[in-house]
């Protein structure tokens, strides 16, 4: 895994010198990997950066806010956490939006606003390479057009730059390295939890994958291998 994080920082320029990166936590799997990955790789590449872990808590009963940040404490961090109402609102009878869909937004923003107040530059996430490809079909299915999270971003005119250090890395890598570490597993309160689009696209592409080892490969590839040519304009 370590392998492949550091050819997807040297590929797409992720991290540089002097660097503070904010790291967006959700509490899973990915997130934690992608902190723990960030945290040793600093002890031993000649780059120096700073890394600062953020949890936006929703707002759902039940929360783990207090374990998350027992968890980062362990791997040498504090934790800065920011309470909201997110989750809730966008479940309220009030939001005609997807649920998902709004509170991710309001999430980001707020993870791009404590991350401004950190004196922040960069925003981590755990995005994996089954994220990406995954996104690929959701937007072809639901939002007609072709496209995807990529590895690296610059927003709002080069002032902040997202990266997804975990980009070529498969999910089943990051489950076992997870385990393998004795990661806790939190409880996700969200009521929409394992019930989204998302699911059934991943449900859809496990069907392929065991059809054929070399699909999810072809298809990882071939969003870097675009013929336009042979697109419809």
């Amino acid at each position: 895994m370590n392998s492949l994080v550091g050819k997807a920082i040297h590929r797409y320029g992720m991290i540089e010198d002097g660097d503070r990166i904010a790291l967006g936590l959700s509490g899973g799997k990915d997130s934690l990997t992608l902190l723990w990955a960030l945290a040793e790789r600093q002890k031993r590449v000649p780059v120096h950066y700073e890394l600062f872990p953020i949890y936006v808590d929703p707002g759902f009963p039940g929360g783990f806010t207090d374990g998350l940040s027992d968890t980062c404490r362990h791997l040498g961090f504090a934790l800065t956490v920011d309470r909201t109402d997110h989750g809730i609102v966008a479940h309220s009878a009030e939001n005609r939006e997807n649920p998902c869909f709004l509170c991710s937004r309001l999430r980001r923003k707020r993870l791009f606003e404590i991350a401004d107040g950190l004196g922040c530059t960069k925003l981590a996430l755990g995005h994996n390479k089954d994220d990406i490809i995954e996104t690929l079909f959701l937007n072809i299915c639901y939002a007609g057009e072709i496209s995807t999270m990529v590895p690296r971003q610059e927003l709002f005119n080069g002032r902040f730059t997202v990266i997804r250090p975990l980009a070529m890395v498969d999910e089943n890598s990051i489950r076992r390295f997870a385990k393998s570490q004795a990661f806790p597993l939190f409880d996700n309160p969200c009521p929409s939890a394992g019930d989204t689009k998302r699911s059934e696209i991943k449900t859809m592409l496990d069907g392929l994958y065991r059809t054929n080892r070399k699909i999810k490969g072809n298809i990882y590839r071939a969003m870097s291998h675009v013929k336009m040519d042979y697109l419809l304009k």
